[in-house]
């Protein structure tokens, strides 16, 4: 089930990428450093090839962010993607996703937003911006009235405080691009990219240890 293989990895990289043939040493890169999952977000032109060609590999999850429209959503469907991601809570794509049994994490920032995730029946969300909304301390106030909801915070998180948030029992999974920066990927420094997300993944197992 991808929901516990969010909680097993507890780190999801968010990746712009422009060029699908960058799209085999990322995966390469991510796999290596014991995290074989990233969302392609359709920021660049190439986003929908590098889809297309991470979707081929085994043993390689691969989702689709910054889906703003049904229209969107259909076009990573057909390229294979097993989630989508959005920003924001746009009931006309989450319901498409649903739909189709494509599993979808919309974008919240509000109580009002996981309201309206509640009522359409999904209880793991995005809570992006994280930092300007609040960080940890909004995620623990909104722990209370919502304790059977799941968050995937994005949005300044990064190694010096990816522990705090998945401290939190109501965090499965955190989001963040620092680990495959786009400059990155566009100097091939992929050895750079498996070393920082070797980082996160320790970091993440060290937490688990205590």
């Amino acid at each position: 089930m991808l929901e516990t293989q969010l909680a097993h990895w507890g780190i999801l990289p968010v990746v712009a990428i422009e060029s699908a043939s960058d799209a085999s040493p990322l995966a390469e890169a991510l796999s290596s450093a014991d995290l074989p999952i990233a969302e392609i977000t359709l920021r660049t032109d190439g986003a929908i090839h590098a889809i297309t060609q991470l979707t081929k590999r085994e043993q390689f999850i691969v989702g689709a962010g910054t889906v703003h429209s049904v229209e969107q959503a259909k076009q990573v469907a057909d390229a294979g993607v097993a989630f989508v991601v959005t920003p924001g809570f746009n009931p006309k794509t989450v319901s498409w996703c649903l739909q189709h049994s494509l599993p979808i994490f919309p974008g919240v920032s509000s109580p009002t937003d996981l309201e309206m995730a509640l009522d359409f029946g999904i209880n793991v969300v995005k809570f992006f911006p994280a930092e300007q909304l609040g960080g940890v301390n909004m995620l623990k106030a909104l722990h209370g009235p919502y304790s059977n909801v799941r968050f995937i915070p994005t949005g300044g998180i990064s190694l010096t405080n990816l522990r705090e948030y998945l401290s939190l029992p109501s965090v499965i999974a955190c989001g963040g691009s620092w680990m495959a920066r786009q400059d990155w990927i566009r100097k091939g420094r992929f050895d750079e990219i498996q070393r920082v997300s070797t980082q996160a993944v320790q970091e993440r197992r060290q937490l688990l240890a205590t």
